[in-house]
């Protein structure tokens, strides 16, 4: 029984180690996706008010 519950706690306190470390990755790839978001919707809105204005032209 001791056994199980010392695999069990290193299990965690890896796991833990692990997700401190990977925070910076993270972080940095959900700013990543955010910007390609926020550039994406940018794009499209352009887009969306340049069509808009030439059919407000016409």
């Amino acid at each position: 029984m001791d056994l199980l519950m010392s695999l069990m706690l290193v299990v965690v306190y890896r796991a833990d180690m692990l997700l401190m470390e990977s925070r910076q990755v993270i972080g940095l790839l959900a700013a990543v996706l955010a910007a390609m978001l926020a550039a994406q919707l940018g794009w499209h809105g352009t887009d969306r008010i340049l069509a808009w204005r030439e059919r407000s032209e016409d």
